[in-house]
């Protein structure tokens, strides 16, 4: 009876989980109300603050529009968002996102043109998260209005351009050139819930159905194939298609497990490890870091030594580098260069060694092959997201310290993440190896390389929590 009882329980969460999908794609007018009361948002926090005077040091995140706009797109937006991922999957691409809603608004009204070859490029979601990240901290972005503007405000206006340009009412920059999409698409495959396609269903779906129904897939996935939840934006326009698609839960590690070992790609594991456990750490890193200070000083040693000084005394505008004299906040081109040397140093080395450890746990489970590397990569999603998590969520702390609120606990939280992150990439490494026929002590010697190569980017979370 109990047997009976759990399938039935079982088989009202399906139908549960189902229902929700089938309610995106009926009401899809109230979804789209929701994306343009956040388009609207987001335009006012974006904009306004950037014609407004900076805060001086006597205001407050309540009384002042600017530190409320800070608070609220690096202390809660951006955390969020990337927490959802790994809830909900890509739900805030599809439901949420204003640059999304922006750009296939445009697309449906624009030139509707093919798409060219070189937006195809699989790399543009590595190379623009890599720039952006860059970018942003030589502008100190977390800090200031202007930056925003820039960096969020230019990143719409070019969604924009290429959806009028390119696809008719598609999301092509959503698909092939957004800077964070790489990094969604990675989160989002630990995600409990996904949209789950049966082939055969869809296979044999009755000709009459098939004349009823069509389906507008913004982000231009191939629905019938869908193996992976990266691409799909969740917004539930395919739910119920060919009575082939619904919405399903999952376990978190079955993608990553499974589906990964065909579809991991170079592209996945640069992001991985040179982007997310490389160049993230490192520009949350610098500001913090005295040895940052000792190199800066140590060059300007021998710049003065050697009487070279402009390097000392010029600084740049404030859209190439950080320059707010009236905040006592200026970055020289020695700082600059100090900097961008400090978050490529961090990124070739915590990449390096991360990689020459996955290197070794894919010896250990056979003849070298690199669809096993990228696969053990992949492993290391869970720790690299709550990573990146815990550097944007440090906006958060500072600026709610910065208000009086006392967050002692966010120590033995930050902890408790990064344990539980780096425990979830060890054991999927294990499973990785056991599913390609490893022995137990192999296996092990997988996982031992997996916590090698997770364990410089530990340290280095350490360090600028911890010990810094």
């Amino acid at each position: 009876m109990s047997s009976i009882d759990s399938a039935l329980g079982s088989q009202r969460r399906r139908l549960c989980i189902a229902a929700a999908g089938e309610w995106l794609r009926r009401h899809r007018r109230g979804v789209l109300a929701v994306q343009w009361a956040v388009v609207g948002f987001y335009a006012f926090l974006l904009i306004v603050p950037a014609f407004l005077p900076l805060p001086g040091v006597a205001a407050h995140i309540w009384d002042n529009l600017t530190l409320f706009a800070q608070f609220v797109f690096w202390g809660i937006w951006w955390p969020g968002v990337l927490l959802s991922m790994l809830l909900f999957g890509r739900l805030w691409c599809g439901v949420f996102c204003p640059e999304g809603a922006l750009s296939e608004f445009v697309s449906k009204r624009g030139r509707g043109g093919a798409i060219p070859r070189w937006i195809r490029w699989p790399g543009w979601p590595f190379a623009a998260f890599v720039l952006t990240t860059v970018y942003g901290q030589m502008v100190s972005v977390y800090q200031y209005p202007h930056p925003v503007l820039i960096v969020l405000g230019g990143s719409t206006l070019a969604a924009m351009a290429v959806g009028y340009f390119c696809g008719r009412g598609k999301r092509v920059w959503c698909r092939y050139l957004c800077p964070v999409s790489g990094v969604f698409g990675l989160l989002a495959k630990l995600a409990p819930v996904h949209f789950a396609v049966d082939r055969q269903a869809w296979d044999r779906c009755p000709p009459a159905i098939m004349r009823r129904q069509n389906i507008d897939c913004a982000p231009l996935v191939a629905v019938r194939t869908m193996t992976s939840a990266s691409p799909c934006h969740m917004c539930g326009r395919c739910s119920g298609f060919r009575n082939a698609v619904a919405l399903q839960l999952r376990h978190p590690n079955d993608e990553i497990e499974t589906v990964s070992a065909r579809t991991a790609t170079m592209w996945d594991s640069l992001l991985i490890l040179i982007g997310l456990l490389g160049i993230a750490i490192g520009a949350f890193q610098w500001a913090s870091s005295p040895w940052f200070v000792a190199v800066k000083q140590w060059a300007a040693l021998h710049l003065i030594e050697a009487d070279i000084l402009w390097p000392l005394e010029t600084s740049l505008p404030w859209w190439i580098l950080t320059n707010y004299p009236g905040q006592n906040d200026v970055l020289t081109i020695l700082d600059g260069a100090v900097l961008l040397g400090y978050i490529a140093a961090a990124a070739v080395f915590l990449s390096a060694v991360a990689a020459a450890a996955l290197a070794v746990a894919v010896r250990l489970c056979g003849p070298w092959r690199w669809q096993r590397f990228h696969h053990f990569a992949h492993a290391l999603i869970p720790f690299a997201a709550c990573g990146v998590i815990l550097g944007l969520s440090a906006q958060t702390v500072t600026l709610l310290t910065a208000e009086g609120l006392v967050l002692g606990w966010v120590p033995a939280l930050r902890a408790l993440a990064l344990g539980g992150a780096a425990l979830w990439s060890l054991w999927l490494g294990w499973r990785i190896a056991r599913g390609y026929g490893a022995s137990p002590l192999r296996a092990i010697g997988a996982v031992a390389a997996s916590a090698a190569a997770l364990a410089a980017p530990v340290a280095s979370w350490v360090l600028l929590f911890w010990v810094w």
